[in-house]
């Protein structure tokens, strides 16, 4: 029987960056755009607000991108301060490279595991779905969805009882399946 579990986000992460005046290391997004015009060109920014102190930080979309380049219906959403587009934007690899931010996912996730059904099998496989590109341990995953400590679930996969098609050890911010057997 294959189990479905689910990597849900429950909140917007938190963006690392420096700020500027006190130094702290941790934004958060404030759900707000700031777009200006300068006759047919648009700049456009997310606004992020340090944890420390509150100051105001922009995150660049686009720079001088000129009016006709720019979808209607993104345009409408930064006005709109759309926070859809805030979690869609936060996640986009471009941004975060152009700005020089990565983002804090600690307690901003949590895993669904649609009951406790697969605990009591000698055989789970599981099959585990990302809603959003959070980076966590498989090994984290489960031991939380089996309710085992990191070190049980590492041994377990020594031993070659948690078997994937992928490598079990660092981050996966995508779908994959595992195989456990006790």
């Amino acid at each position: 029987m294959l189990s479905t579990w689910a990597v849900v986000p429950t909140c917007l992460p938190l963006v690392h960056r420096r700020c500027h005046v006190c130094a702290a290391d941790r934004f958060r997004a404030s759900g707000k755009f700031r777009v200006n015009a300068n006759h047919k060109v648009l700049d456009a920014w997310l606004l992020v607000l340090c944890t420390g102190c509150g100051d105001t930080a922009k995150l660049t979309i686009f720079e001088r991108a000129h009016v006709r380049t720019v979808q209607p219906a993104l345009l409408d959403r930064l006005h709109a301060n759309d926070l859809t587009l805030v979690a869609e934007l936060l996640q986009d690899a471009v941004l975060q490279r152009r700005n020089h931010v990565s983002l804090d996912w600690d307690g901003a996730w949590r895993l669904d595991t649609g009951g406790s059904a697969h605990l009591d099998l000698d055989v789970a496989d599981v099959e585990v779905r990302f809603e959003a590109r959070v980076p966590v341990r498989p090994v984290r995953l489960i031991a939380d969805g089996f309710s085992l400590t990191r070190g049980e679930v590492e041994r377990l996969i020594a031993d070659g009882r948690v078997v994937s098609g992928i490598r079990l050890t660092g981050k996966v911010s995508g779908d994959f399946t595992f195989t456990l057997r006790r």
